[in-house]
């Protein structure tokens, strides 16, 4: 069973910056898949950004493209995502998934088997 707890999350300004961080546990992480996705009340969830087990293949959604950027670090069990010249339209509960199927990046919410709870962003015009 794999275990994901995100943070970092808060209130930042728009055109500000932060980091989310997913810590995982429960399985070697270069054998999963990991994605970042959010979600506001009433709306589905979207995609944000996908990293293959190696961190050789990246996808980013198209409003954060050029603005997020996900990276990973074995060693440590984390996933990131740098988050800058943040927007309102940003505001949402950041979830972050892990899959098995490792070699591979993967856009789909239902190609994710494993999720944290979510972290609040809120991002103040």
């Amino acid at each position: 069973q794999v275990q994901l707890v995100e943070s970092g999350g808060g209130l930042v300004q728009a055109g500000g910056s932060l980091r989310l961080s997913c810590a995982a546990s429960g399985r070697t992480l270069s054998r999963l898949r990991m994605g970042w996705f959010r979600q506001v009340p009433g709306k589905e969830r979207e995609f944000v950004a996908a990293i293959s087990g190696s961190g050789g293949s990246t996808y980013y959604g198209d409003s954060v493209k050029g603005r997020f950027t996900i990276s990973r670090d074995n060693a440590k069990y984390t996933v990131y995502l740098q988050m800058n010249s943040l927007k309102p339209e940003d505001t949402a509960v950041y979830y972050c998934a892990a899959d098995p199927l490792f070699l591979s990046a993967n856009i789909a919410s239902m190609r994710y088997s494993y999720w944290g709870p979510g972290t609040q962003v809120t991002v103040s015009s």
